[in-house]
């Protein structure tokens, strides 16, 4: 009986072995045949699953948004039953960065998805879309915890919601050793610490330390 290949592992596969050469090595001169020799397959066989470089970069973007989403959902079920927004967005916030291996790859596949967008514009809808989703989801947070009272009725949710999503530039901070992973830390948890500072209930509720 010839062995049955699970194409949807494969795929993944693939992927992933992309993944470790853009971490390894970048992705300004990335090539199938060089993902092919990381994934232990031949360029054949890499081809019978994606045709193009630019088809394997979107795939292996969209799992690397699909893993930082999983690590987000993961932490916020850790969070227990309606937790503090102040938990939601730090949650939301810590696991884009890149502080272990997982989101390290997954944030250095990103980066170089924005980089191809530059010079592609069907990429840069591509990308464009999926970062509009996600910032949404942060305003919704926002919006919500100012209706609630736990953010100043006078904060502009569009403002706080830019500045949140501002601190993932944290990435390229840590990534480069100009920032420890602490100091980001501090610095997520003293800018959420003024902005639920201002509302009616403040910081109840809220237990994460960092």
């Amino acid at each position: 009986m010839p062995k049955q290949v699970d194409h949807g592992k494969r795929r993944e596969s693939i992927a992933r072995a992309l993944w470790r050469v853009v971490e390894q090595r970048g992705a300004t001169h990335l090539s199938l045949r060089e993902v092919a020799q990381e994934a232990g397959i031949s360029l054949g066989q890499l081809q019978h699953y994606f045709g193009s470089r630019a088809e394997l970069l979107a795939f292996a973007a969209d799992l690397a948004g699909e893993q930082s989403a999983l690590r987000v959902r993961q932490a916020l079920s850790a969070l227990g039953e309606a937790p503090h927004p102040r938990q939601v967005l730090r949650a939301m916030l810590v696991e884009l960065l890149p502080l272990h291996a997982d989101s390290r790859a997954t944030s250095r596949m990103s980066a170089a998805y924005v980089l191809e967008a530059l010079h592609d514009e069907e990429v840069r809808v591509r990308a464009g879309s999926g970062l509009i989703q996600g910032r949404a989801l942060v305003e919704q947070v926002v919006r919500q915890a100012i209706t609630g009272g736990l953010i100043a009725p006078e904060c502009d949710p569009v403002v706080e919601t830019d500045l949140l999503l501002a601190l993932t530039g944290f990435a390229t901070l840590l990534e480069l050793g100009v920032v420890e992973p602490a100091a980001a830390l501090a610095a997520i948890d003293r800018h959420l610490d003024r902005l639920f500072g201002g509302g009616t209930t403040g910081r109840r509720g809220d237990g994460v330390t960092g």
